[in-house]
């Protein structure tokens, strides 16, 4: 295995945020990085940056297959890593939320991520090595108010992600999820615009409370204590992708530890209690 090859990564949405700072984070490190983007302005930037940039929409099979195409022809066929990152929060309570709306969520953040993972496992299997780091939420392990979209796609990433490490087991594909908290990034602009476009917030019987979320996204600052530069995220994904041993999972920010911990030890109405207080979520 050559030195090249044991650096080589694409990672999925790099326009911003997580993605942008572990591109050129492990660009520095020596790392051969792929950053992709959907929009081709975004892959402009990147590539003006010194990333090899390629546009890679998660919603579209064709720039999946065609990203994929142009990553192993520049590396003989091979790829070390995968790191999923690319994705959106689509905000409003499960009963706004049409099935059009819930299935472009799904789509961009489940089924594309497990689309362009398919299509690298058999990469994997043949040069008999790779990581899979998928990039989840603390919302893949406990649920939010007015998150239920979201919810849905990370709950679902994070059982299939599972069930993928037990069935690469001894194949040397090792497979990681990333379970960050509040991160600094433009996530809340882009939620905002996503609910602004998909939620009848002035018919719905959660109108007062879309009020706080509205003020939540539009905040300018951290929304939520403990919010941590993508920088956090970046140090646990060298390990995933370094370590002879990474790990099944990676916890990013202190409320991602504290849920974690308290899903364990408190009861379902307990935990619930603690839910609806952090999200803000109040009677109807």
């Amino acid at each position: 295995m050559q030195p090249e090859e044991m650096r080589t990564i694409l990672i999925t949405g790099c326009s911003s945020g997580i993605g942008y700072a572990c591109a050129h984070g492990l660009r520095e490190r020596g790392y051969r990085v792929f950053a992709s983007a959907r929009k081709r302005a975004d892959v402009e930037r990147l590539s003006s940056e010194g990333l090899e940039a390629l546009r890679l929409d998660l919603d579209d099979p064709a720039t999946i297959r065609d990203a994929v195409d142009r990553v192993l022809s520049r590396t003989h066929g091979k790829l070390y890593a995968l790191f999923n990152n690319g994705g959106y929060g689509q905000v409003g309570a499960v009963e706004d939320l049409s099935r059009a709306v819930l299935r472009a969520q799904l789509e961009t953040n489940l089924l594309g991520c497990h689309e362009l993972t398919c299509c690298l496992i058999p990469v994997m299997r043949k040069q008999g090595y790779g990581r899979i780091v998928q990039n989840s939420s603390v919302l893949g392990l406990t649920a939010f108010a007015y998150r239920g979209a979201y919810v849905a796609g990370k709950f679902a990433l994070e059982g299939l992600t599972d069930t993928l490490r037990l069935e690469l087991a001894g194949s040397g594909i090792r497979v990681s999820l990333i379970e960050p908290g509040p991160i600094e990034s433009r996530f809340r602009a882009n939620s905002y615009n996503r609910f602004h476009e998909h939620i009848d917030r002035e018919h719905s019987p959660h109108r007062e409370q879309y009020r706080a979320v509205e003020n939540r996204l539009l905040k300018e600052g951290p929304a939520q204590p403990f919010t941590l530069p993508p920088q956090a995220v970046l140090k646990k994904l060298i390990h995933a992708l370094e370590s002879p041993r990474p790990r099944p999972r990676y916890y990013v920010t202190v409320p991602t530890h504290l849920l974690g911990g308290l899903r364990r030890v408190l009861s379902s109405r307990g935990l619930d209690r603690v839910l609806k207080r952090a999200s803000g979520a109040g009677s109807r």
